[in-house]
């Protein structure tokens, strides 16, 4: 008899050990933490106890998570109530990204927008954007999320218009010091004219740390973001 037909008995009998119980002490195993040998009994309840520590600290891990996106969700919540009380359009382009910065910590926002109606054209949330910024910022159907390659609007977290963790509650102090080395690259489109439709509008965070901002990071709480400042933003628009 082989291991194989041993192997094969013992699934076919699961009583086997139950009508031979002095085994379970006598068959002598090798113990994987140590090179004593123990018996089959002890070797069954250490691999008990290390499954019950993986599904512990597996548990513990999901747990983690949870509360991670309870306080995100609750940062979000206060974000969302900040955007919508904002009354006046002129100053709903600095509100979006400054409550990003203050509520959220994201070290470095901005946003443009493009084509508004003729009220806001001087504005400087509206100054011109290259075409390139907006075919690109169009062609994006999720956030992007990344390392800082040298985009163009990678730029404007550092100009005058754009804001930080440290001026978002100052008067318009904006610390220049910190590089960007990661980003998000948020499209904003016209709610009303469907997904399909090209931006208006680009919102950008930036952070000096290489993993703020990553590929492959969960962009769920990004795309609301989006979704929601291009709600707010649509106004801004000729209608």
């Amino acid at each position: 008899m082989n291991e194989r037909e041993v192997a094969e008995y013992l699934i076919a009998n699961p009583d086997f050990f139950a009508e031979h119980a002095e085994l379970l002490g006598a068959i002598r195993l090798s113990n994987p933490h140590g090179k004593s040998a123990v018996s089959l009994q002890e070797r069954q309840m250490q691999m008990l106890r290390d499954k019950n520590k993986q599904i512990e600290r597996r548990l513990a891990e999901l747990l983690r998570y949870g509360h991670e996106n309870d306080s995100i969700a609750a940062k979000f919540h206060r974000w969302t109530i900040r955007v919508m009380s904002e009354r006046d359009p002129h100053a709903l382009p600095k509100t979006i990204p400054a409550g990003l910065c203050e509520i959220f910590e994201v070290p470095q926002a901005a946003l443009r927008v493009w084509d508004v109606a003729e009220p806001y054209a001087q504005a400087e949330f509206a100054r011109t954007t290259s075409e390139e910024v907006r075919s690109f910022t169009t062609s994006l159907t999720t956030p992007y999320c990344g390392q800082n390659t040298g985009f163009e609007a990678a730029q404007w977290l550092t100009s005058a218009s754009s804001v930080s963790v440290a001026s978002a509650t100052t008067d318009g102090v904006v610390d220049t010091a910190n590089t960007t080395e990661s980003i998000a690259l948020l499209a904003l489109r016209d709610p009303a004219a469907g997904p399909e439709a090209p931006a208006f509008g680009l919102l950008v965070m930036g952070s000096p740390d290489p993993r703020r901002f990553h590929e492959g990071m969960a962009t769920d709480f990004l795309t609301q973001i989006a979704t929601l400042a291009s709600a707010a933003l649509s106004r801004l628009l000729p209608h």
